[in-house]
């Protein structure tokens, strides 16, 4: 098969428009992409420009011999719509072909989080006699005590902290800024990392004077450490102690949200924390609350 020159052009193009001006994430941008390569690549030597609402329909067809989950389908599809709306706003076409695409319906699951028990299972089973066990520490308390996503706490700067107030900045989904909060207990192993582990995480590298600008959790060579390590960090622990959960950073923002409902938390101010758009992306964890509630009370309830 061979991809449109036209169309590549279109694709190189609409990738800037979701990083730019959509403000999409890295790996949301990245998925769109390869998304819409793989729809350029069925369509071969066809210009994306002369698709029609058939021809979309076809290769949706088509897709349907990978039995993708409906998760992986309705983005494809949102990709697509994405797509054509760009061309649209572009004008490089007059008439979109996938406004009429329907996604289907997603699955209804509830997000995994980890008991009270088992994060301090978790936590208390890092070494910390060493410069990087304690950065890890640190990573880790500070994901359960703030509910921050793991891309935000690999993003932190310097500048970003006001532990003075128990405060941080992070930078979320679309770059929206909010002020999230840390317990005493986070912010301790977090001041202890900076002050002792951070200068020697870098053995034999010489780290530049702190700035602003500057990143707080760094690796061995003195970069930036990225989301995949702070995953094989926990990976490491849980297989340690043998906990029966596939655990990963995400658990953590779900435990996060989990536990401060369970304790009577405004819903609000839930939403406020976790930087969600909707109210309705908050809910959810209202429903973890009520199963953990029912499972609670048929495990204890004599007569359950």
């Amino acid at each position: 098969m061979v991809l449109n020159v036209k169309s590549k052009r279109d694709l190189e193009d609409f990738k800037a428009y979701i990083l730019v001006e959509k403000n999409f994430s890295e790996h949301t941008a990245k998925a769109y992409y390869a998304d819409i390569l793989s729809f350029l690549i069925w369509l071969d030597n066809q210009d994306c420009e002369d698709v029609d609402y058939s021809k979309v329909k076809d290769y949706l067809h088509y897709l349907q011999i990978f039995n993708y989950k409906k998760t992986t389908t309705a983005r494809k599809i949102a990709s697509i719509r994405t797509f054509y709306r760009y061309l649209c706003r572009e004008k490089k076409i007059e008439n979109n072909p996938a406004l009429s695409l329907i996604s289907p319906k997603r699955p209804k699951s509830l997000p995994k989080f980890l008991t009270m028990e088992e994060i301090e299972q978790i936590l208390s089973n890092i070494n910390i006699d060493t410069p990087s066990g304690y950065r890890n520490r640190a990573i880790l308390e500070l994901l359960w005590a703030s509910g921050m996503r793991v891309s935000e706490l690999s993003k932190l700067n310097f500048g970003d902290l006001n532990l003075e107030n128990n405060e941080i900045t992070v930078f979320g989904k679309g770059s929206k800024e909010r002020i999230i909060l840390v317990t005493e207990r986070a912010k301790k192993y977090l001041q202890g990392y900076i002050d002792f582990a951070r200068p020697l995480i870098a053995k034999g590298f010489t780290l530049p004077p702190i700035n602003n600008e500057s990143p707080v959790f760094i690796n061995k060579t003195g970069y930036r450490l990225q989301t995949k390590m702070i995953r094989n960090v926990i990976n490491n622990i849980v297989e340690k102690i043998e906990l029966p959960k596939k655990v990963t950073p995400h658990m953590f923002r779900h435990s996060f949200a989990t536990h401060l409902i369970e304790n009577g938390a405004d819903l609000r101010v839930v939403q406020e924390l976790l930087g969600h758009a909707s109210i309705s992306n908050t809910q959810i964890y209202t429903h973890i609350s009520m199963q953990h509630m029912k499972e609670v009370y048929e495990e204890t309830h004599p007569r359950a």
